[in-house]
């Protein structure tokens, strides 16, 4: 094999040149490429470099290829054939004859030519060509018509009107090929045929509708010979004996006619606004109030209620109202008239209406405050906690009811006198007297908004509940908002004054739990209009009890269960403030104050016990929506049942303060004896036993103990309801599991507290344990770092030659691509360089242009103008 021949670069070209011989005599054009240091056997090619030389080659490369592209681009000055296989030699000429023919077809039915109607398609209708379907341009005749009317033909038209046809001038020609051929027709001649022919036609159309007309009444007699064998013929006896059969009504028709019966939609009254609602309410309390006062002064109603009617110009002054329609309608009822009835009827509709009216109003203000007080009993029912107190429920002697009641009677019967022509009789002195007594009974409609509490206190002093529940409503409609400026403030006042009111109420002995019941609703009321004041005067009760608490427990270590009024507002903070947010400013602190009371609190007594449960219902009652999960609340249900258990010597649970496995007060829970299970009955625990608890015999204690102990399995049923979805559920009940199943037996309790006790067995055993052991994750031990020195062969100083085949190719490949990616951006830059300085060029080339054209025009208009200034002298002259 030959040597191959070594390609020669662009630098050796460049020496065999002429001119190589100048450029290297030139000092300035030549570059020596210095080397560090000299290696025997190398040989150099590159000592000497002509950077002059290459650049000039490779700009005028450039201007051969990148700025002929550049001067090209966006313009076409070439022609080429786009036809279908025209550069495709295996394709036959007929085959691309007919693909193209093909194509040109494809593109005529695209959207350019969707609307073009082609001359050689046939267009059809319901399969049928157009072009062979029968054209009815004829107009069709009716049966009913006997004569032609308004149909003239056109020899008819041109006989009578001329102007062509028939009558036109004939040429010469014409009239000697008639006089050849047979004699022309008269006028009166074509008149005759064509009435003859009219004639025709006529009796033709006469007889065929006549031949129509018989084949019809044909017919119809062979129609009713077939139906008369079709249908089947009963006797007649059979026919009086079936009953006949009503046609069934279609359930559409019925609809239809039940829609035309329905009452049509009556045009309502304008929504009002609160700011109207409140002012009327103020003004019917007014009203009120000073009818209520004007009796009790012994005023007569028309003393002050004399109001004159207008009269117009036209009235007769004769009596005559027009009050209600008289006109009767004659109706029917089983053959009779009913007219008399009717009347009687409208005279009692009249006076129902009239009764209906007077207690309407008196009872609106009622309705308005039993809708709120209807909420709050329906949330105070999901506790188990009830409001008990010895004393019962006062009813409502209504008094104001029937105050409003009797003032719109008595507006009413003064109306009646005017329009009546009778006198009334004045009312005697005892009447008088009796009205103003019970005038003097009534509570007053308006109220002055408090100042202070006690303003409030002296305000309800004296009044049943009620009463002060009418009186609050009383005093918030007359002072709203809406009503003046400064009644919001004194509501907002009147906010922090009722919860102050309320637990003075609790803490009384014994406590005014009815009155307390009767506020709610109303309290509730003003929190909803003013929710920040309630939120701030409920937190400064929260905090004053807890800082009172943090105090006691400072001192003494221990803290007693908080009273009645401070259960109170944690109920009352229930009822007015969302209980379910994650982080609320006023139920969060609360939350927390039952936490602590719970934990701090130790039990020392069955009044202890009571106010724990009492707390355990409502920490229950916080989290019923949330499903907040609270130790502190099964920690303390699990201690009462711990109370009740007898046998203490060997526990399988572990006890939590405040309570004690054993000790003076752990067998507070323990039945003095056991037949007292049998006289139980299940009962709801009483709130005032949390402030005062008289328990004589041992048959009351007993009687309370098994109270408090159904109390606690019904709130760990509960818990247990709450609390099941939980990973943790078996684990957290696993000691009220251990104690119900092993030292609470069921022998010694009653049948209503078994079942409580079976079923909270069933629900903490059926619960699936869903979490398993923590064990440690086996893991492949990592061994020891070794210090092996790695060994890399170096054959030549300064190159690491170590590694396998592959990574020597990898790192060789990686180095001629870091070699070619520089030298790339390198061209690139160089081609940017040379467009930017072609595109000045020509920029600089326009320029000059323009320049070079503006000259001339500003020459030849100065030329112009030198010439008219010349000729301008020139006349003048």
């Amino acid at each position: 094999m030959g040597k191959v021949p070594k390609k020669r670069s662009l630098a050796d070209k460049v020496r065999k040149t002429k001119t190589s011989i100048e450029i290297k005599n030139n000092p300035f054009e030549v570059k020596i490429n210095r080397k560090k240091f000299e290696v025997l056997g190398r040989k150099t090619k590159h000592d000497v470099g002509l950077p002059g030389v290459s650049r000039s080659k490779a700009n005028t490369k450039r201007k051969e290829t990148l700025l002929k592209e550049y001067k090209l681009k966006n313009k076409s000055s070439k022609f080429i054939d786009k036809r279908l296989g025209e550069y495709d030699n295996k394709i036959a000429p007929e085959d691309k004859i007919l693909q193209r023919f093909a194509m040109e077809r494809q593109r005529v039915h695209d959207k350019k030519d969707m609307y073009n109607l082609n001359e050689e398609e046939e267009l059809t209708h319901y399969g049928q060509s157009l072009a062979e379907m029968e054209k009815f341009n004829d107009m069709v005749n009716s049966d009913d018509e006997t004569e032609e009317k308004g149909l003239l033909s056109a020899e008819l038209t041109a006989a009578h009107f001329g102007g062509g046809g028939l009558l036109r001038k004939k040429t010469s020609g014409e009239q000697h090929e008639e006089e050849g051929g047979h004699r022309a027709k008269s006028r009166q001649e074509l008149i005759e045929d064509l009435i003859q022919k009219s004639k025709q036609e006529k009796r033709e159309r006469q007889v065929q509708r006549e031949e129509a007309q018989e084949l019809t009444e044909k017919l119809d007699l062979d129609w009713k010979n077939i139906h008369a064998l079709m249908v089947k013929n009963t006797p007649k006896a059979e026919q009086a004996d079936r009953p006949e059969e009503m046609p069934k009504l279609d359930p559409y028709d019925m609809m239809v006619r039940e829609l035309g019966f329905e009452m049509k939609a009556m045009p309502s009254e304008k929504l009002k606004t609160p700011e109207e609602i409140a002012r009327e309410g103020r003004d019917k309390l007014q009203k009120l109030e000073a009818d209520r006062l004007r009796r009790m002064m012994g005023e007569e109603a028309g003393d002050s209620m004399q109001s004159r009617s207008h009269l117009s110009a036209d009235d007769l002054n004769d009596g005559f109202i027009l009050d209600k329609d008289d006109k009767k309608t004659l109706a029917y009822q089983d053959g009779k008239w009913n007219i008399g009835e009717q009347s009687g009827e409208d005279e009692e509709g009249d006076e129902e209406e009239g009764e209906s009216a007077e207690v309407d109003e008196s009872e609106e203000e009622e309705q308005e405050d039993d809708g709120n007080e209807g909420e709050d009993e329906d949330e105070e029912g999901e506790g188990e906690v009830e409001v008990e107190d010895g004393s019962s429920e006062e009813e409502d002697g209504h008094s104001d009811l029937d105050s409003e009641q009797e003032s719109e009677d008595e507006g009413r019967e003064q109306d009646d006198e005017e329009t009546s022509a009778e006198p009334k009789k004045s009312l005697s002195e005892e009447e008088m007297k009796g009205q103003q007594e019970a005038a003097k009974a009534e509570l007053p409609y308006t109220f002055t908004a408090p100042e202070s509490y006690s303003d409030l206190k002296d305000l309800l002093h004296g009044h049943t509940p009620d009463n002060q529940r009418l009186i609050v409503a009383r005093t918030q409609k007359c002072n709203h908002p809406s009503l003046a400026v400064g009644n919001k403030l004194k509501l907002q006042k009147l906010v922090g004054f009722l919860l102050e009111h309320i637990g003075e109420l609790a803490s009384l002995s014994p406590p005014e739990l009815t009155t307390v019941d009767k506020l709610i609703p109303e309290l509730y009321g003003l929190c909803q209009i003013f929710p920040d004041a309630a939120c701030k005067a409920m937190q400064r009760v929260l905090g004053d009890a807890a800082h009172s608490m943090e105090e006691v427990l400072e001192v003494k270590g221990h803290v007693t269960f908080p009273a009645l009024d401070m259960l109170i507002y944690l109920k009352v903070t229930a009822l007015l403030f969302p209980t379910s947010d994650f982080r609320h400013p006023v139920t969060t602190p609360a939350l927390l104050y039952i936490s602590q009371a719970l934990t701090k609190c130790p039990v020392r007594s069955l009044q202890d016990v009571t106010s724990g449960l009492v707390l355990c219902c409502l920490a229950v009652e916080y989290v019923s929506f949330s499903k907040r999960f609270l130790p502190e609340l099964i920690n303390f249900l699990a201690g009462t049942l711990h109370l009740a258990v007898q046998d203490k010597t060997s526990l399988g649970y572990t006890m939590v303060p405040p309570f004690r496995p054993l000790g003076k007060n752990s067998d507070l829970l323990v039945l003095s004896d056991s037949e007292s299970c049998k006289n139980w009955s299940k009962k709801s625990l009483p709130l005032s036993a949390t402030q005062h608890l008289e328990l004589t015999t041992d048959q009351d204690r007993d009687q309370h103990r098994l109270m408090c102990l159904s109390t606690c399995l019904d709130l760990v049923k509960r818990c247990c309801l709450l609390y099941k979805d939980l990973a943790s559920f078996p684990n957290i009940f696993q000691p009220i599991r251990t104690l119900l199943s092993k030292h609470l037996s069921t022998q010694t309790l009653p049948e209503p507290l078994q079942e409580l006790h079976s079923m909270i067995l069933q629900a903490v055993s059926s619960a699936p344990v869903t979490n398993s052991r923590l064990v440690f994750d086996k893991k492949k031990p990592i061994p020891l770092k070794l210090l092996t020195p790695k060994i890399v062969e170096v054959l030549d100083y300064g190159k690491k030659r170590g590694g396998t085949k592959e990574e020597r190719e990898k790192e060789r490949l990686i180095h001629k691509y870091k070699k070619e990616f520089k030298g790339a951006l390198r061209e690139i830059r160089k081609d940017s360089r040379f467009l930017a300085k072609e595109k000045l060029n020509e920029v600089m080339t326009r320029d000059a242009e323009r320049k070079r054209k503006v000259r001339e025009l500003f020459g030849s208009l100065a030329t112009q103008e030198g010439e008219w200034k010349a000729l301008k002298r020139r006349k003048k002259k």
